[in-house]
């Protein structure tokens, strides 16, 4: 499971981010570590994280405030708060910003990955149970419970029409005019070409590969439920190397 994994840890001493940065990386989590709020938000991801290891007193924006605007925006992820603030008052208010798990410091490490593995499976059974999909024709994304995609034009026009569509189903004129307004008739294997490449970005969100599948003698149907909406300025604060 730890392989599947990616771990953003959030902490301004250098030396205990570095340190804890490898002790994951050597436990098999795909790690990375940021030393505030506003180094996250610069970062570039290779992918949408599944858990944030974040420290309590942070400089700038604090944990507390970063764990209520990651919870906000991304409702599934985990969320462990490391701090040597132990007082039940503190511990209550980090549950309330959004926190799964709260940690006193220093901690140990094996207590740490044991919180990680716990918090992981929930964080991928629940990706996997829950397969929902937004899609934001603003800034043309598609956001996924693994992570986010690149969409162009005419995809988006595309999963927008499905969305809309009795049943997610749209025949092969409609799906063809969608995807190539100037070329209505371009061939057959072109067309599921560009379906194909419009399935592998879905699958980088999270989906199967059952997203769009053929119906005989009719056309397409999307397989996931797609809503559409723009996302807020807290999930697009740093962006994902697509």
């Amino acid at each position: 499971m730890s392989s599947r994994l990616f771990i953003v840890v959030v902490e301004d001493h250098d030396g205990l981010r570095e340190a804890t940065t490898e002790m994951l990386v050597h436990q098999g989590f795909a790690t990375l570590g940021v030393p505030s709020a506003e180094a996250l938000d610069l970062s570039e991801l290779a992918r949408s994280p599944d858990i944030f290891v974040v420290d309590l007193n942070l400089p700038g924006e604090d944990g507390l405030s970063l764990a209520n605007r990651l919870r906000a925006a991304h409702p599934a992820v985990g969320i462990i708060i490391t701090t040597a603030r132990t007082h039940i008052n503190d511990r209550v208010k980090g549950y309330e910003s959004g926190a799964d798990i709260y940690l006193p410091k220093p901690v140990e490490p094996l207590e740490l990955v044991a919180a990680i593995k716990a918090l992981g499976a929930r964080v991928l059974a629940q990706s996997t149970k829950d397969l929902r999909f937004t899609l934001d024709d603003t800034h043309l994304l598609l956001l996924g419970p693994k992570g986010r995609a690149k969409l162009s034009p005419a995809e988006v026009r595309l999963l927008g029409a499905f969305t809309e569509a009795t049943g997610h189903i749209l025949d092969r004129a409609q799906v063809t005019l969608l995807l190539s307004p100037d070329n209505p008739g371009i061939s057959v294997d072109s067309l599921q070409n560009r379906l194909s490449h419009l399935r592998k970005k879905m699958q980088s969100c999270g989906a199967d590969a059952e997203t769009i599948q053929a119906v005989r003698g009719t056309g397409y149907r999307l397989c996931v439920e797609v809503l559409q909406e723009t996302l807020p300025e807290s999930v697009l604060r740093w962006r994902v190397i697509e």
